[in-house]
């Protein structure tokens, strides 16, 4: 039995997995960003509830960057953590086994191992919620990459100064990395709010201009036209770098099927390979996909 965590800024999520990577939950509590030793405590009380047997591995997705060499966790979310090697510091803590990987890495795992990427050789998993996140799955692993940052095609100079048709103009928005014109600035959830703002002068959410879109509204069109434009490009890139043959995109935009269908079509018009079927596809694990992912880091780590 493997106790499973997804930690984010605010809540942890806790389960227990079986060797087949069904996933069983605890209990959900907030998450100490302060005090580690309430952090450390929090999770030890939720292993010891979920009744995983002594010396059983403790598997963790967590927001923030893991580094595979040192095992460093980068969390600027979770001050008390930040800096940490939190893997062999809380093992020592439990007196179990710890693996931890970054939750994009642990979510493409998830859809590798039992969602859209299965049998699929090369899983990249884009993630398109409040912000752009990825990882990869290159035969049925994790590629994690040097310092932990593989799939993050979210970040870099990478948009396009013009989208849409007609094309219009895009400003260098800047990104929380330091950057602009990084895709995480103008794609996903707070992006499409921002260019709704910038073409049209209107604050609106999200899920607003989603809602507009599949109505028909005219000024929603043109807003999810730049968008779309503007994403699949770089994503384009992507393929034609590391070569997936499946893309399953969560967060919440994933969730709108007509959307990552017009994606797709966009991503499949700008690649090399010629492909007549769905390439970026909606995840299949809309449920837990963290907790998953790390029930499926932890049975490939004892493998």
């Amino acid at each position: 039995m493997i106790t499973c965590f997804d930690i984010g800024g605010s809540t942890i999520k806790a389960a227990v997995a079986n060797p087949a990577g069904e996933i069983e939950p605890i209990e959900r509590v907030p998450t100490p960003l302060q005090d580690f030793d309430a952090f450390c405590a929090a999770i030890a009380a939720l292993v010891d509830k979920g009744g995983a047997p002594a010396g059983s591995a403790v598997a963790i997705s967590i927001t923030g960057v893991v580094d595979p060499e040192t095992g460093i966790v980068t969390c600027a979310n979770i001050p008390c953590i930040d800096q940490r090697r939190l893997d062999a510091e809380l093992g020592a803590r439990l007196e179990r086994p710890v693996v931890v990987a970054n939750d994009a890495d642990c979510f493409v795992l998830a859809e590798a191992k039992a969602g859209a990427g299965r049998g699929h050789r090369v899983v990249f998993g884009a993630i398109l919620g409040t912000g752009v996140g990825g990882g990869m799955v290159v035969d049925g692993a994790i590629h994690r990459g040097t310092g932990g940052l593989a799939g993050e095609w979210g970040h870099g100079p990478a948009a396009a100064a013009f989208a849409g048709t007609p094309p219009v103009s895009i400003p260098e928005f800047a990104c929380g990395c330091g950057q602009v014109r990084c895709i995480d600035s103008i794609g996903a959830a707070r992006g499409m709010e921002r260019l709704h703002k910038h073409l049209h002068n209107r604050d609106l959410p999200s899920t607003a201009i989603i809602a507009a879109w599949e109505a028909g509204e005219p000024e929603a069109e043109r807003t999810i036209d730049c968008m779309v434009d503007l994403v699949a490009s770089p994503l384009a890139l992507v393929v034609n770098i590391v070569g997936p043959s499946i893309i399953p995109v969560g967060g919440g935009l994933g969730n709108v099927p007509a959307l990552i269908a017009r994606i797709d079509v966009a991503v499949r018009q700008r690649i090399l390979r010629r492909l007549d079927r769905p390439l970026v596809v909606p995840a299949q694990l809309t449920g837990e996909p963290g907790l998953l992912g790390a029930a499926w880091l932890a049975l490939g780590s004892a493998a």
